[in-house]
């Protein structure tokens, strides 16, 4: 789950919601179901530091998604499909097949690239190792869920799509959820979507930042430092971009931001570059201020490289490259939204204090068509996350799956 931006208590549930849920935590079937995820509390440690053990790197999830198919078969689910992307999903059927799938992801990838040295391990309560919160918390937590619902033989009146999802992270650019949503057959079935992303339970992620990536190389001749003085430097024509950008003015509300992550070029000292590469990450919460950055990093390169030219001290071409990497819609949830005031209406039931966050998760993707969608926590705690030494503590899990099930279950209505 990408950073996200703390927007306070927000909606109260409805009175209808709140009923709901309170009918459904009287349940038998219900409390067989939390009775069977605490009891298998150890295995699903096991399993989140098995599938830690699996690396899924950007655009290399293959292995981490053939785990993920094998879980769902083992469940006996009728209909199971890995797609072309590593996506795999997995249908409950419900008893009404005129009601919207209610589904739940879980993204596969991790941010650690292809080579990672992976040291899984336990160190006293915690769970240690790359990935090990964010996001094997959610995929245990998508399994354990599937588990408990078939053995306390809980039926729904919606069905329940279950998907493991490839391209969260980074250059990723969710184009695991993308690829599912631009697909009739899911896009037009699917009515609310719960994301599972990391640990915690305070967090309700309602409002989806937006964010544009891209890739900006400049292209020289390059030469010697002495003997071809004069020939346009890309590093320089580079420092000229930034600079102007530092100084765009960037609005506080809508919040907005402008970065630049990475800058690569050059092979000596000594030598003046051939190109030079830097990568911008823009962000804001509405999509106009993202159109306007665009523009203006577009006009500020075709700037500083025409004024490179005029000044370079002989007749070198000098070109620009821009390249988007990456493009996340902002997109929020209506406040009159079912999924908001059901998650609102589980919390006030479990007493659990959680608050409203804009962030950039997957479910970015259905909220910018208009699909109801949330990313919560998948319960426990976590830290590190990003590092080698990423941790997840397991205590308070259960009350974190308690959450999620309660929420899956008011959604897609579970029968007497």
């Amino acid at each position: 789950m990408g950073l996200s931006e703390h927007r306070g208590i927000g909606v109260l549930p409805t009175i209808a919601a709140q009923q709901d849920v309170a009918r459904l935590a009287e349940a038998r079937a219900l409390h067989e179901a939390f009775a069977w995820l605490r009891a298998h509390e150890r295995e699903m440690q096991e399993r989140q530091l098995e599938v830690t053990c699996i690396p899924a790197p950007p655009f290399g999830e293959d292995e981490r998604s053939l785990w993920m198919e094998a879980r769902f078969r083992d469940l006996g689910f009728s209909f199971v499909e890995r797609d072309e992307l590593g996506n795999v999903l997995a249908l409950r059927p419900g008893q009404d097949e005129s009601k919207k799938f209610v589904a739940l992801s879980a993204h596969l990838d991790t941010v650690f690239p292809a080579g990672t040295p992976i040291h899984v391990h336990r160190s006293g309560d915690r769970l240690v190792g790359p990935g090990i919160s964010d996001n094997s918390a959610g995929i245990v937590a998508l399994v354990g869920i599937a588990r408990a619902l078939a053995a306390a033989n809980i039926r729904t009146q919606a069905s329940l799509l279950f998907i493991g999802n490839v391209g969260e992270e980074g250059e990723g650019d969710l184009r695991g959820m993308r690829h599912i949503f631009s697909q009739t057959r899911w896009r037009e079935a699917i009515g609310h979507v719960l994301v599972l992303d990391g640990a915690g339970v305070d967090s309700i992620v309602s409002e989806g930042l937006g964010s544009r990536r891209f890739e900006v190389t400049i292209q020289g001749p390059g030469g010697h430092s002495w003997s071809d003085y004069g020939v346009p430097n890309p590093i320089v024509v580079l420092g000229r971009i930034i600079e102007a950008l530092s100084r765009t003015p960037l609005p506080q509300l809508p919040k907005t931001t402008l970065n630049v992550g990475i800058i690569e070029g050059g092979t000596s000292i000594n030598s003046i570059p051939e190109s030079a590469t830097m990568r911008v990450d823009l962000r804001s919460t509405d999509a106009v201020e993202i159109d306007r950055l665009e523009e203006i990093l577009r006009r500020t390169t075709d700037e500083a490289v025409q004024t490179s030219r005029s000044e370079a001290q002989s007749r070198a071409t000098l070109k620009s490259v821009i390249r988007g990497i990456g493009s996340r819609p902002a997109a929020d949830l209506s406040p009159d939204a079912r999924i908001l005031h059901v998650i609102r209406a589980v919390d006030a039931h479990l007493q659990n204090p959680s608050s409203v966050h804009r962030a950039s998760t997957d479910a970015n993707i259905p909220l910018s068509l208009g699909i109801e969608a949330i990313a919560i926590g998948a319960g426990g705690s976590g830290g590190g996350a990003h590092t080698l030494h990423e941790w997840y503590d397991p205590r308070g899990r259960d009350f974190g799956l308690k959450r999620i099930l309660l929420a899956t279950l008011a959604l897609s209505g579970a029968m007497e």
